[in-house]
């Protein structure tokens, strides 16, 4: 073998030969997820440049992207209106409570399911799957939560999905792969208890879980408003997205509050209210991403293997 054979033979084992082809069929789907990635942002970034429209500009040219002065007008038009104000307040206590909840009954729920002295696992499991596919609709649920005396309460909001049976078998999944058995056996040597157990060596494991876990259970609660819809009959609990949904969709009666915000010396156009309101509402959930991103793929890929 010849110097060049060898070191050409090297080479295809160290790194993979690519052709002119390979690289243009690269480029092209890079242009093509760079195009379909622009198409997706495009309607952010138009709701939040036209929040910080004036009145007359947006009138004057409602195509416009790119506002000439920043007006923070509906901004203030919307944070004063009282609605929407405790509408957060709702959505907020609703997302911290809800998600501290599901994630620890995911914990205490899924744990028991990786045991296999655990007798009967594989029915409850069959049962939890079960309800994936079947469930007993609007009416016995709307029974249920008014019999149970939570109806017109944040708890209706809270405990009826506050426990999902996909995040149970991704949490059960990412449990068995992650944690192997002979930590827990060394921790029962040392006399530690099942309680203890879970809560210093399996939690402290479970980081990528959680953190996917919560980020699947905050946006849930956050961007709940069906179940408001049917449970909530109080105004001052309407969570925020069911205040959105009336300034966004219901804006045909005399009485919307779209109309009510809109004063004789500072009016902001209806148009550029909804766009603040959208900005608003979506740019705490925003925010979370980025703190759990390195978390979120991890724990997707694991909790997803099958056994």
């Amino acid at each position: 073998m010849t110097r060049t054979e060898r070191r050409f033979s090297q080479k295809s084992v160290n790194h993979i030969i690519r052709g002119p082809g390979d690289y243009a069929i690269e480029t092209v789907a890079i242009i093509f997820v760079g195009i379909f990635a622009l198409a997706c942002l495009a309607p952010f970034f138009y709701v939040f440049t036209v929040s910080f429209m004036s009145y007359n500009e947006y009138l004057a040219n409602p195509t416009r992207i790119i506002p000439r002065q920043i007006d923070f007008e509906a901004y203030r038009q919307i944070m004063n209106f009282t609605l929407f104000r405790t509408g957060y307040m709702t959505t907020i206590t609703i997302t911290v409570i809800g998600t501290t909840l599901s994630v620890f009954l995911l914990i205490i729920s899924a744990y028991p399911l990786t045991r296999p002295e655990l007798r009967g696992r594989k029915f409850f499991i069959v049962m939890i799957l079960i309800t994936m596919f079947f469930n007993g609709g609007i009416i016995p649920n709307f029974i249920l939560v008014r019999n149970l005396g939570i109806y017109n309460t944040i708890w209706a909001l809270i405990l009826p999905g506050c426990l999902s049976a996909f995040h149970l078998i991704l949490m059960r999944g990412f449990m068995k792969m992650t944690i192997p058995q002979s930590i827990e056996e060394a921790a029962k040597v040392d006399g530690a208890n099942d309680l203890r157990i879970l809560f210093q060596v399996v939690v402290p494991l479970l980081k990528p879980a959680i953190a996917t876990m919560t980020i699947f259970s905050a946006v849930h609660y956050w961007n709940s408003y069906f179940q408001s819809m049917m449970y909530i009959a109080d105004r001052r609990l309407w969570p925020l997205m069911l205040v959105l949904r009336e300034l966004v969709v219901e804006d045909t009666s005399a009485v919307n509050p779209i109309a009510r915000m809109l004063t004789a010396e500072a009016r902001a156009h209806p148009f550029t209210l909804r766009m603040a309101a959208i900005v608003v509402t979506v740019l705490p959930i925003l925010a979370i991403y980025p703190f759990m991103q390195k978390y979120f793929v991890k724990g997707i890929s694991l909790g997803s293997v099958k056994e």
